[in-house]
């Protein structure tokens, strides 16, 4: 389960996760490179020396959603992504430095994207800790928690963003 929103005041998002007792598990540096594929998504995260070919599915809908994905640990990124680039084009790369904490089960990004702006996000992983309604219920909470309303949702991924924000 997910939820993504602009975030207007990420000063305040910090506080409120200090006030709810998650877990911060510091910031991470992260370059995602989006290619071109004829069903949902495929994305390598490269984070410093590490790196992940991401793919996965959900609908792009400003609401919590479900979203479908494999995560494969890659040892030679530079390689992969030139492979995938010849053979798929690139979408777009997105940078973003994201702040991780952890709540209940619920992973909470404070993400701010190069060119983009700041974002929070709410992930809960089914089937670790949490069953499908557990994992709704919590994210509901955060989302009130964190005063998320309608109009700050976001559906797209950060690629739509970026791809839309080259555009104007």
């Amino acid at each position: 389960m997910e939820l993504k929103a602009r975030d207007p005041d990420p000063g305040r998002s910090l506080e409120v996760c200090g006030s709810l007792g998650a877990e911060d598990r510091g910031t991470l540096e992260q370059r995602d490179t989006y290619f071109q594929v004829p069903h949902g998504r495929l994305k390598l995260r490269e984070e410093g020396a590490a790196a992940q070919l991401i793919s996965y599915e959900r609908a792009d809908l400003a609401a919590q959603r479900e979203s479908r994905y494999r995560i494969v640990a890659v040892e030679r990124p530079g390689e992969l992504k030139a492979a995938l680039a010849g053979a798929l084009g690139v979408g777009a790369t997105v940078s973003k430095q994201r702040r991780l904490f952890l709540w209940e089960g619920v992973r909470i990004h404070l993400d701010r994207v190069a060119e983009l702006g700041d974002f929070l996000e709410l992930e809960a992983v089914i089937g670790e800790t949490l069953d499908p309604g557990g994992a709704g219920k919590r994210v509901e909470d955060l989302r009130r928690a964190f005063g998320i309303g309608d109009e700050r949702l976001i559906g797209e991924s950060y690629c739509d963003l970026a791809l839309a924000a080259a555009r104007l």
